[in-house]
């Protein structure tokens, strides 16, 4: 009667350690670069920098609308604001007058 022996391999012993080692290394990155890592409050910070930017330069274009609605809604319209739309809209100028176009940047 044939028996085989096998031999005992060393392979056994590495499979635990090794998912451990890669379960541990994923949650390892996900706590440090994740949603909620450790990471996450410097970029909270650049974004909240980056809105406050945005929310001046739009509160600043705001308040100069308001102002030029308050000088049309008092019921007299100021001549050179009247006078400066009309120009900008029907692109007519006096033949003594030198015209600069300027875009406005957004």
């Amino acid at each position: 009667m044939w028996t085989r022996h096998h031999k005992r391999r060393n392979t056994g012993r590495l499979i635990v350690p090794a998912i451990a080692i890669v379960v541990l290394s994923y949650f390892g990155f996900h706590a440090y670069n994740g949603d909620y890592g450790i990471n996450a409050k410097q970029r909270l910070k650049l974004r909240i920098e980056v809105l406050e930017t945005e929310l001046a330069s739009l509160s600043n274009r705001r308040s100069g609308l308001e102002e030029r609605l308050r000088l049309v809604k008092d019921g007299s319209i100021e001549e050179d604001m009247l006078d400066e739309q009309v120009r900008r809209a029907l692109n007519v100028a006096r033949e003594n007058e030198i015209v600069i176009f300027r875009t406005r940047s957004q």
